[in-house]
């Protein structure tokens, strides 16, 4: 237990995040399939896997090979075989629809397929007569229609009151999700208080809902005006909600049945919600904390935001050594890229500056954690850059021939203008070439030479003065005078 909430506190909101993102996608991959063949065949695999990974840990080798031989041809064979049941899961009318929309958002039930359906027609100017019979029987009241047994679709309905369709003139009749019969003729009403301008449609919806007790919708072909009838009334009714209530209202059963499959509907969706959350949170913890793993690496230091006024001339350590510790997955998983170690300069000053390397230095793959860094401080010097003439030498090496003399040297340019740190530049006297070798000078001539820019954090102002002429002039070495020749050598005492 007391592990356990060791861990819960190492948990940071990223990791929640990570969790809640995943757990929704698993979420929408499930809505998206669920009644796909494909779906199916994706639980029989994800069972294998679970199988696969049992004997694995069993120690049952052969078993372990062949399951994850078949998991790996079914994934593949069920892209192949379904593919086209798969890109129809994924068509969606928007990105909206695609990432939130739900099942229920978008199942439009009957009667508002219908009252959409009656509205449209309107527009159109489509004549319609279309009747929903309640508890009475209609045989008597009504006859001459065709059967027809088709389920209730707006293209349906639209074909049925086509004008040029023979049976546009009689009503429908739409019991429940289908249509039973076209062409229907219906008794007109006799009734005197009914206005002028109704025509022979909005009499027979009114016949009927007298003499039974039938709904019946009318859409004026002239008007495009859709009223309900029933009973002893006949309105126009202004939006698509209002018939979908009244149908709703006058078919009951359909209703309730309606309401029921949405709260089946939801608590399957809410009980799959919460298996998807389960599911990535188990995923998460196998692979962020089973196996801890400890790892030791060493990290290259990045100097970053140096102020442009100064410039680096010395750091105490390039690299550190980091021990690690994480799953050993992830651990397994991680790239050298994504180890950083980073010192900010922004707030550093002229001189020595020393940092110590915390938690907040060192960036690490999610999952992977900070256990110990060598050295934990690096010291920065920073400096002001300068620029200083300095006068360059040449660096002479050997001898001269015993019979010559070096009698005069030039050096071209005499001073160059070297760039680097002040405080180093303080120290800074002189500049020499690369070594020049006397021994293989024999007459006066010209050499080019390097020079050597030391230390290396200093640099020439000029790359044209990378290189220096040398003049040198040679002489004969004068002979030495011998003695006089029969003059006595004196000797002592």
């Amino acid at each position: 237990m007391k592990n356990f909430l060791n861990i819960l506190l190492t948990i940071r909101w990223q990791d929640l995040v990570d969790i809640l993102v995943n757990s929704y996608i698993l979420f929408r991959l499930y809505v998206l399939f669920r009644h796909t063949n494909a779906f199916r065949i994706l639980v029989g695999i994800a069972s294998l896997w679970v199988i696969q990974e049992v004997a694995a840990s069993l120690g049952l080798i052969l078993t372990s090979w062949a399951l994850q031989a078949i998991t790996a041809a079914a994934a593949i064979i069920i892209i192949v075989v379904f593919r086209n049941e798969i890109r129809t899961a994924l068509q969606a009318r928007n990105l909206k629809n695609f990432l939130w929309g739900s099942p229920l958002m978008e199942k439009t039930s009957a009667v508002q397929l219908l009252a959409d359906t009656f509205f449209q027609m309107g527009k159109k100017r489509m004549g319609a007569l279309a009747v929903f019979p309640g508890k009475e029987d209609l045989s008597e009241l009504v006859h001459g229609g065709i059967p027809w047994d088709g389920r209730v679709s707006q293209e349906m309905l639209m074909s049925i009151f086509w004008p040029r369709n023979p049976v546009h003139d009689g009503a429908a009749v739409i019991e429940g999700d289908k249509i039973t019969q076209v062409g229907v003729l219906l008794p007109l009403s006799q009734r005197t208080d009914l206005p002028t301008f109704y025509g022979t449609r909005h009499r027979a919806a009114a016949g009927l809902a007298e003499r039974s007790d039938a709904l019946v919708v009318v859409v004026s072909e002239e008007r495009g005006r859709v009223s309900v009838a029933k009973q002893q009334w006949i309105r126009p009714i202004s939006k698509p909600e209002e018939v979908a209530h009244l149908l709703e209202d006058h078919l009951g059963t359909d209703h309730e049945k309606d309401v029921n499959y949405r709260r089946r509907e939801m608590g399957k969706l809410t009980l799959a919600a919460l298996l998807s959350l389960v599911i990535m949170t188990a995923v998460w913890f196998g692979f962020t904390r089973g196996g801890d793993t400890l790892i030791a690496v060493d990290v290259p230091i990045e100097l970053v935001n140096r102020p442009p006024q100064y410039q680096i001339l010395e750091t105490s350590a390039n690299k550190v050594h980091l021990q690690l510790h994480g799953s050993s997955a992830l651990v397994k998983s991680m790239r050298p890229e994504q180890i950083n170690v980073r010192i900010d300069l922004s707030k550093a000053e002229e001189g020595r500056n020393v940092f110590a390397l915390t938690q907040e230095s060192i960036q690490l793959p999610p999952g992977v954690f900070f256990n110990a860094v060598s050295p934990t401080t690096v010291e920065v010097v920073l400096d002001v850059p300068a620029t200083k003439s300095v006068p360059v030498q040449v660096d002479w090496t050997g001898r001269l021939p015993d019979d010559l003399i070096l009698t005069e040297v030039q050096v071209i340019p005499s001073e160059v203008q070297v760039v680097g740190g002040k405080t180093i530049l303080k120290d800074v006297h002189t500049l020499y070439t690369t070594p020049v070798r006397l021994g293989t000078i024999t007459q006066s001539g010209e050499l080019s030479v390097p020079i050597i820019v030391s230390p290396s954090s200093l640099k020439l102002a000029s790359s044209e003065n990378e290189r220096v002429r040398i003049l040198f002039t040679v002489a004969k070495r004068a002979a030495p005078t011998a003695p006089p020749a029969g003059k006595p050598r004196e000797t002592a005492g």
